[in-house]
């Protein structure tokens, strides 16, 4: 007990001298750390005095520029702000994330240990969801989204770096997988045989949506490439308030991020159940979801964009499991794991979740 009083007064100290670095008027109280994501961490920073904040250290080893990482997220946010700038200042900031800089005008800190840190501005009286629980969430989320993508139609992707180069190209995570497969350990490699045989039985439809793309067909535009429900603040009536968590925003098919959101939205469970009797393809959510979605983004989409959006679903259900297999061959280097099997468990639920979607299929297009 006295060990961890120790480490949370270091912890705490550490986290004012690098919110202190930054421009803003709060008074460090304390702080709580936010654990809901797999790569970076998250604090909340509790003032004397609101508004509070949330500090991150970006992981410098999953991105390897990061200044480049902030610099996107700055922009897109600054771009959506001018967009909404018929709405109050305090109503925006509820709207899209706002960065604080920092004492010498940069939009990030880098400490003494290499780390990256940026500062955002608390959303209050906000809440997030892990799983979907109704169809009105369903609906909110894809409005919520829907809207990110239509304010950001017009940004310039040219300006804006590839984060995390080739993230959803799929011949680059089957050539990660081929790999995987070299250097497992032979009781991850038979524990996975299914689901190795699975990734092959899959390659050729999963192609489909990158040959879409890499031939012009489907237009590259700001995406936020991880579109999860857990990334849409909602206030305390169920309404959308704010897309969060855009440090993968990046240039993209709108299949990614409309894919994405359908892979926890419709997923009957946590990506991380055990149980795969649970693990159910929700239509109704699905159907939600895509109203919402296509109230706000249905007029910016082709034709082409639209008939595809189911695979994008199914496409991008798929690149998760393959994500968590490779990662769990590979002997979790990438995901935090909680436990040994966490990453096996995973995939095997997002590949139940392919299996329920493929068989709701017919549903889904009536």
């Amino acid at each position: 007990m006295f060990i961890h009083v120790i480490f949370g007064k270091m912890v705490a100290q550490k986290l004012e001298y690098i919110f202190k670095k930054f421009e803003h008027k709060g008074e460090f109280d304390s702080y709580e750390e936010l654990a809901s994501g797999h790569i970076n961490d998250t604090y909340l920073i509790k003032t004397k005095k609101k508004p509070f904040f949330v500090l991150q250290r970006i992981n410098h080893g999953v991105f390897k520029d990061v200044p480049g990482l902030i610099e996107n997220k700055v922009a897109v946010s600054r771009h959506i702000q001018d967009k909404l700038k018929d709405l109050s200042k305090k109503k925006r900031k509820r709207r899209v994330l706002a960065f604080a800089k920092t004492n010498t005008g940069a939009s990030y800190h880098k400490d003494e240990e290499g780390n990256y840190w940026n500062l955002m501005y608390f959303i209050d009286d906000s809440v997030t969801y892990e799983t979907v629980s109704n169809e009105e969430i369903a609906y909110e989320g894809g409005r919520l989204m829907g809207q990110f993508l239509t304010l950001t139609s017009d940004f310039d992707v040219s300006k804006l770096i590839e984060v995390i180069p080739r993230f959803h190209d799929m011949s680059f995570r089957y050539m990660q997988f081929e790999e995987a497969l070299k250097v497992a350990s032979e009781e991850r490699l038979n524990k996975a045989k299914e689901q190795i045989q699975l990734v092959e039985d899959y390659k050729e439809e999963m192609h489909i949506i990158q040959g879409l793309k890499e031939s012009g067909a489907i237009r590259t535009r700001v995406t936020h490439n991880d579109t999860k429900i857990s990334n849409i603040l909602f206030n305390t009536k169920n309404k959308g308030l704010c897309v969060i968590d855009t440090d993968t925003v990046m240039p993209g098919i709108v299949h990614y991020d409309f894919g994405d959101a359908i892979r926890t939205i419709c997923n009957t469970a946590a990506e991380d159940e055990t149980n795969l009797d649970l693990v159910e393809f929700n239509v109704s959510y699905y159907k939600a979801y895509t109203e919402g979605f296509l109230k706000k983004m249905g007029p910016f989409l082709s034709p082409l964009e639209l008939k595809y959006l189911p695979l994008g679903a199914k496409t991008m259900i798929f690149i998760m499991a393959l994500r968590f297999l490779t990662d769990y061959l590979n002997g979790d280097v990438y995901y935090k794991t909680k436990y040994p099997e966490h990453n096996f468990d995973r995939a095997k639920n997002q590949f139940k979740l392919i299996k329920s979607f493929s068989e709701r299929i017919d549903i889904l297009d009536k």
